[in-house]
C-alpha cells in the first residue's frame, strides 16, 4: 500500500492541499480527475517530493516521512522515495541531444551505474514493450507526440518503479495519438503496474483506473469505481464537473 495521510500544500497565501488523505493498492490503477488549480498534479507530485508537503505522512513500501514547516525529510529518504517512482509528464521531457534508446538508459547508466550494456539490453526490452524498438536510434524531433510519450513510459519505466506517476500523460496529444498512449497504459496495467494518474482524459481514466478520485478546492469529494463515479456520482460538485466534460467530449466516457 502506498499512502499520504493529512497532506497540506500551500504555494503562498494558496492552500492547494487542505488535509488530503489517499492510498494506491499494490497492482492497482487510480486516476485523480477535477477542474484546475483543484491540486490534483501537485497531490500527484508529493508522492515523488517533487513537492514537499509542510504537513502530513507519506507511506511507500515500507518507508515512512513526516512532514513538517522547517523539518525537511532525510535527503537519503527523499532519494529512496524517488527510486521507487518514476513519473511520466505531460510534455515529455524527453532529452533532445540523446537518442530513443539514450533516452530510456540515462538513469540506468547515470543514476543506478548500470553497465552500458546491461541498460542498454534494458533499454531496448522496454522500448519492444511500447512498440518503440525500431525507433531506437532515432531523435526525440523526428517523433510525433505519441511516439515521444512512448518513449517516455519506457523511461520511467526503466528503473522498475514501485509507483508510476503520469500527469496527464495525453492532454498534449490530437486524439489519435492520444489513443497511442491510452493503450500502452492500458497493456501495463494489465501487467499489475502501479499507477496514479493526474487527467483531464475521462476516457483514459474510464479504460485504464480501476478507482478514480475527484478532488476539488484541494482535498478529496468523492472516490470509487468508474462507473460510479461517472455513472452515478453522488455529490453534486462530481455531477457538474463530470457533464462539463461528457458534454464538451459529445457523450459518457466509455466503461
Amino acid at each position: 500500500m502506498i499512502r499520504l495521510t493529512g497532506i497540506h500544500k500551500h504555494f503562498g497565501a494558496n492552500h492547494v492541499l487542505r488535509g488530503v488523505d489517499l492510498d494506491v493498492a499494490r497492482g492497482a490503477v487510480t486516476a485523480l480527475i477535477g477542474p484546475s488549480g483543484s491540486g490534483k498534479s501537485t497531490l500527484l507530485r508529493c508522492f515523488n517530493l517533487l513537492e514537499m508537503p509542510e504537513a502530513g505522512r507519506l507511506e511507500l513500501e515500507g518507508l515512512a516521512i513526516d512532514f513538517g514547516i522547517g523539518r525537511p525529510p532525510p535527503k537519503a529518504d527523499i532519494l529512496a522515495v524517488r527510486r521507487s517512482t518514476g513519473m511520466i509528464f505531460q510534455n515529455f521531457q524527453l532529452f533532445p541531444h540523446r537518442t530513443v534508446v539514450a533516452n530510456v538508459m540515462e538513469g540506468l547508466v547515470t543514476v543506478s551505474r548500470w553497465p552500458t550494456e546491461k541498460a542498454r539490453a534494458r533499454a531496448m526490452e522496454l522500448l519492444a514493450k511500447v512498440g518503440m524498438d525500431h525507433k531506437a536510434e532515432d531523435w526525440p524531433a523526428t517523433l510525433s507526440g505519441g511516439q515521444q510519450q512512448r518513449v517516455a513510459i519506457a523511461r520511467a519505466l526503466a528503473a522498475s518503479p514501485k509507483l508510476l506517476l503520469c500527469d496527464e500523460p495525453t492532454s498534449a496529444l490530437d486524439p489519435a495519438l492520444a489513443a497511442e498512449v491510452v493503450e500502452v497504459l492500458r497493456a501495463l496495467a494489465r501487467e499489475g503496474t502501479t499507477m496514479l494518474m493526474a487527467t483531464h482524459d475521462l476516457r483514459l481514466a474510464a479504460q485504464v483506473a480501476q478507482e478514480v478520485v475527484f478532488i476539488e478546492g484541494g482535498g478529496v469529494v468523492e472516490r470509487g469505481a468508474p462507473g460510479q463515479v461517472f455513472g452515478a456520482p453522488s455529490d453534486p460538485r462530481t455531477v457538474r464537473f463530470v457533464e462539463s466534460l461528457t458534454g464538451a467530449a459529445g457523450g459518457p466516457p466509455p466503461i
